[in-house]
């Protein structure tokens, strides 16, 4: 098979395209056949080293295919949990034994920029007929991530004020639509007007250009001086210190990204200083860690997708060999909506 691979660490020339052996399958795995790939930031990080792998590595954490093998499983019998996923009409069963022929999806749990995948059978989601593959690869990170961040990391409640910066943005978009489902108030940062009318497209109901705005003044100003109960930060160095002057007392930092790199330390007297501030940096992994809790979360964004409620974006598609192309389009931040990669 081809995949895209990295025997070093750096910028997007280290992304090789190369022709490798087609994996087996083992015990407790499937082969999926890759249709589409999602592009994620978490990826330019694997690339750069600031999240280390084993090299040579294949980079991508999502994708969605059919199930073309299955190795050695007796996945039955084990206690995993509940095992179905839904659509708006109907329960849409992950088999116990996954059968060739499957339409799924996976997340984090193996690796994507590849004609071929083998991932744990635990650890695929069904994509119901009503979701294209474009869409199921496009939306089980940055939805799954959406989902966790509005309602497990900091539970929105209605009316409440937050701030989502990069709202325009693949994963932005779809917390802002979660969000806006829970009933919350968003005030959304971008950095052009054309994202700002795709982040009033969704619903937000106010965006800040912060290449023109002072978006701490404007944030205090529309909450009256009060300032929001949550930031969902994922651009970090840029914007965290900022962010902090935006919370409410006793409000939360949820620093989820590092889209201008890493964060510097945090002086814990400084959340106290700015109101008894909360501050969590969470990643995906630990909110479907158990099986049930990931078929919950995509239950939900299949039946959203299934019915109309959530809305995901393709930006830009790109074929497999041009993965280098497709992460510099992505660390341009020129992107408005999901990016992804086709064998």
């Amino acid at each position: 098979m081809f995949a895209v691979r990295i025997h070093e660490t750096g910028g997007p020339d280290v992304l090789r395209y190369e022709e490798i052996e087609t994996p087996q399958p083992g015990a407790g795995q499937v082969r999926v056949k890759l249709h589409a790939i999602g592009i994620n930031y978490i990826d330019t990080y694997h690339r750069t080293g600031l999240y280390k792998l084993p090299l040579p590595a294949i980079l991508g954490r999502e994708g969605a295919g059919v199930i073309d093998a299955i190795g050695d499983t007796e996945v039955g019998n084990t206690d995993v949990g509940n095992a179905n996923v839904g659509n708006a009409d109907s329960n849409i069963p992950l088999p116990d034994v996954p059968a060739i022929g499957e339409r799924v999806a996976f997340v984090l749990d193996a690796p994507s920029y590849a004609e071929y995948a083998l991932v744990p059978a635990q650890r695929v989601v069904r994509v119901p007929d009503a979701v294209s593959f474009e869409d199921a690869a496009a939306v089980l990170l940055q939805g799954l991530t959406a989902h966790y961040l509005c309602r497990s990391a900091y539970p929105l409640k209605t009316d409440e004020w937050c701030l989502l910066h990069a709202a325009a943005g693949g994963a932005g978009q779809l917390t802002l639509q979660v969000a806006k489902m829970i009933g919350a108030r968003v005030i959304g940062t971008v950095s052009t007007e054309e994202k700002a009318r795709v982040a009033r497209a969704l619903g937000c109901d106010e965006v800040i250009n912060y290449s023109q705005d002072d978006f701490v003044a404007r944030v205090r100003e529309l909450t009256n001086g009060k300032g929001v109960s949550v930031v969902y930060d994922s651009v970090g160095k840029d914007t965290w210190a900022k962010s902090l002057d935006c919370l409410s007392p006793r409000g939360m930092l949820v620093l989820w990204g590092n889209a201008s790199g890493a964060t510097p330390p945090i002086d814990p007297l400084t959340l106290m200083s700015k109101g008894s501030l909360y501050l969590t940096r969470p990643t995906l992994g630990h909110y479907i860690a158990t099986r049930e809790e990931y078929q919950s979360r995509a239950r939900d964004l299949f039946q959203w997708l299934a019915e109309g409620s959530l809305r995901v974006r393709i930006d830009k598609t790109f074929a497999l060999r041009d993965a280098a192309a497709a992460q510099r389009y992505l660390e341009s931040r020129a992107a408005a909506g999901k990016i992804l990669l086709k064998p």
